[in-house]
């Protein structure tokens, strides 16, 4: 049956092909560690209670019908005090706009900004740009980067690519590999777009910054999130921020999502969204509403949250390291933020004790998944080559337990392969 030329060309999600094949295994009796969806086991980390019990309370209160098409009022005026009051960020109720989790509010962006054609520069790996570049028809030019900067982009690399570019799509701290941005890094890519800016010419779009923080509440240790407003104030007029509660409370089910920035730019993106019929549901933004504004329940909430985090993303890494040491052909990234810990297997070129060569990252995940009953994403789902041998490991759906059985077994399935 003949459809659209986007619907032929669109290419499915990597993930849930290897989700697909978890599954099929697991209907076999295997017990597999799915590190790959970047999500959180609601048994593991439920979401905060008073949330939740808010979310109860307003459906008791039949807060079921339409919302305000950019998100309920009082739930705009909270993330207002809240970036306020987390990051020193003054963004007001109207220019915030609520919409059902983040992925509404980065598409509906990129339809505000991106022409057909236009050119979308966005580093590699990064989530799903290439699939928003398709959706949209822009023209994406993917930025290679390497692991001695952690995998993120730095202004010399994204320095050829701007010029005449409509969009630049960042994210920090980065989904898949869990690293950051340092001050000095995203200060540089700051003035870079700001220079290119100044020679744009009247009429000519300005080259826009999308800057995906949905995980700025998510970092570790000495690691701080910056955004590039706070660091360049005269970037305020270009940049679109991509935000929300879906991951800093584990609430990804929730829907409560929210971007900001300038004000003509959401209310674009907010026309959007209402065509999208992209709401996030009533109830959830009345409760989300008051959750924000109590900083005593956030803060506790927060702390746990994270130590528990980090006690999983350390014992992945330690456990990679001592593979490492033991003359293992792996290797690991310091977790920074996120749920994501980047991990190396360099395994590709190798024959496994059937006599298969693996003759590429997918090949090598699918080896683990199936002789150490462990599951990663490769980054070629993220964009970069399959000859790329690192690998994304979310741990929000597995228990510390669970990692740190998996480690012996990592190690036996790859003493296997010559």
């Amino acid at each position: 049956m003949k459809v659209s030329v986007l619907a032929q060309n669109l290419s499915g999600s990597e993930i849930i092909k290897i989700a697909g094949e978890i599954n099929e295994l697991k209907k076999q009796g295997q017990n597999i560690a799915n590190l790959t969806i970047g999500d959180f086991d609601s048994n593991i980390y439920p979401v905060p209670a008073e949330l939740k019990e808010g979310i109860i309370e307003a459906y008791n209160q039949n807060q079921t019908n339409y919302p305000p098409a950019d998100g309920m009022l009082s739930l705009r005026e909270s993330v207002s005090g809240f970036l306020s009051s987390r990051m020193g960020l003054d963004y007001s109720a109207n220019q915030i706009l609520i919409s059902g989790g983040s992925r509404p509010l980065i598409y509906s962006a990129y339809l505000a900004l991106v022409d057909p054609g236009d050119w979308v520069v966005f580093p590699t790996p990064s989530w799903n740009n290439n699939h928003y570049c398709d959706l949209t028809g822009a023209e994406p030019i993917l930025v290679q980067t390497r692991p001695e900067n952690n995998f993120m982009p730095t202004a010399d690399e994204l320095r050829p690519h701007l010029k005449g570019a409509t969009l630049l799509a960042l994210c920090s701290p980065l989904n898949p590999t869990g690293t950051m941005f340092g001050k000095k890094d995203l200060e540089e890519i700051c003035d870079l777009i700001i220079a290119e800016n100044k020679t744009r010419t009247e009429g000519e779009k300005p080259l826009y910054l999308l800057y995906d923080q949905i995980y700025s509440q998510l970092t570790f240790g000495g690691h701080t999130h910056f955004d590039p407003v706070t660091l360049r104030p005269e970037l305020k007029d270009y940049t679109v921020f991509i935000d929300g509660g879906s991951k800093c409370f584990a609430a990804t089910g929730v829907r409560v999502g929210w971007g900001f920035g300038p004000s003509a730019i959401i209310n674009n993106m907010k026309a959007i969204v209402g065509h999208m019929g992209a709401w996030s549901p009533k109830a959830e933004q009345v409760a989300m509403a008051g959750y924000l504004g109590n900083d005593t329940y956030v803060d506790a909430y927060l702390d746990q949250l994270k130590t528990d985090i980090q006690a999983s993303l350390s014992t992945l890494h330690e456990g990679m390291q001592q593979l490492k040491a033991e003359g293992f052909n792996v290797d690991s990234i310091e977790p920074m933020g996120a749920i994501y810990l980047t991990i190396k297997v360099d395994y590709i070129g190798k024959t496994t004790p059937d006599g298969i060569i693996l003759s590429n990252s997918t090949d090598v995940n699918f080896y683990l998944i199936k002789e150490a009953g462990v599951a990663f994403v490769p980054f070629s789902a993220f964009g970069t080559g399959d000859d790329v041998a690192w690998f994304r490991a979310s741990v929000g759906a597995s228990t510390l337990v669970d990692i740190q059985q998996m480690i012996p077994r990592i190690r036996e399935a790859l003493a296997k392969l010559k």
